[in-house]
């Protein structure tokens, strides 16, 4: 019987790795996107994706914000190719920025260590290159094996998010004040959905995760506004309004990176083609303010989150300010 042929991902992605391992691309350097490997290849989007989610899985790429899908900086030893029929390998980079493979035993395997194996794969491939039989990949375990400590996916993601949320803590003493207090609660919750943007998917507003860890930012906001005299859904208010402002940023961050894998092009590329079609709006007479103020850009409108999340959080505190100390006396 004639043998299957090669799936097209494989062949892509051993023309990659081959590429790589040869010392045709170095540490750092950028690999095909997405885009180009369509062009190049001749193949469908999810084919290019998936020939990169291969390599991103073995090691040898690694995703950069802002640059794209480039070499890893240690890449794992040359290891013989993978039956056809076999899951994509799972030697990947460990949460704390550990290069080497994770290979674990089966009587070695905890729920913390799945944990952290799915937060790895979540901050670097999206909510949607999450599966239990990937993780199970990524460890070196049968693919049922984390069934035995976590009972479905749904669940093992309500385990990452309590254990993002607890990456950070509040000092034993506060800072001084409503303003300072509630500034630090902001910002510890920025530094969070930072280092894992899938978190901002999980739930709307009006479907709040119970976890503890989420607890503790909401007790940092609340303990800021108690004492103040306001009515207790007046605190409830302010503190979702605090919440949603982080997060609502924060769904940025990974719809940009959906947006970067799906297209192969970084946020910079995407707006180099939208030059000339921003210019014929600019141009026309039906948008007199826009073309005055992107006219006054002379270098562009540099869209930083990081600079945004600043710039908005000033104003938002003022506003709360009439509320938490009341209007100005005469």
């Amino acid at each position: 019987m004639t043998p299957d042929p090669e799936p097209p991902y494989r062949r892509i992605a051993d023309e990659i790795r081959r590429r790589i391992t040869s010392g045709g691309l170095a540490p750092g350097d950028r690999v095909p996107s997405t885009r180009q490997i369509v062009k190049d290849w001749g193949v469908a989007l999810a084919t290019a994706t998936k020939a990169l989610t291969t390599l991103r899985l073995e090691g040898y790429v690694e995703t950069r914000p802002r640059i794209g899908t480039v070499v890893a900086t240690r890449t794992p030893a040359p290891a013989p190719k993978p039956s056809r029929h076999a899951a994509p390998p799972s030697a990947s980079h460990d949460h704390d920025h550990d290069h080497e493979p994770e290979l674990t035993r089966d009587h070695e395997l905890t729920r913390d260590r799945i944990v952290r194996a799915a937060m790895h794969i979540a901050d670097t491939e999206g909510l949607s290159g999450l599966s239990m039989r990937g993780v199970a990949a990524r460890l070196g375990v049968a693919a049922m094996s984390p069934y035995r400590y976590v009972k479905s996916k749904d669940d093992l993601i309500l385990l990452m998010a309590d254990a993002a949320f607890g990456e950070e803590t509040y000092p034993a003493t506060p800072p001084e004040g409503w303003r300072a207090r509630l500034e630090l609660c902001a910002r510890t919750l920025w530094r969070v959905y930072r280092r894992h943007p899938w978190l901002a998917q999980l739930a709307p507003l009006s479907r709040p995760l119970v976890l503890p860890n989420l607890m503790v930012h909401a007790e940092c906001a609340l303990s800021a506004l108690d004492g103040h005299g306001l009515e207790p859904a007046t605190m409830m208010d302010v503190h979702v309004l605090l919440y949603s402002y982080v997060q609502g940023l924060a769904v940025s961050l990974e719809q940009e990176a959906q947006a970067e894998a799906a297209t192969g092009l970084t946020e910079d590329e995407w707006m180099a083609d939208q030059v000339e079609s921003l210019r014929a709006i600019a141009g026309s007479t039906g948008y007199p303010v826009f073309a005055k103020v992107t006219a006054a850009l002379a270098d562009g409108y540099d869209l930083d989150l990081d600079v945004l999340f600043e710039f908005g959080l000033g104003p938002l505190l003022d506003g709360f300010a009439g509320i938490v100390e009341g209007p100005p006396g005469p």
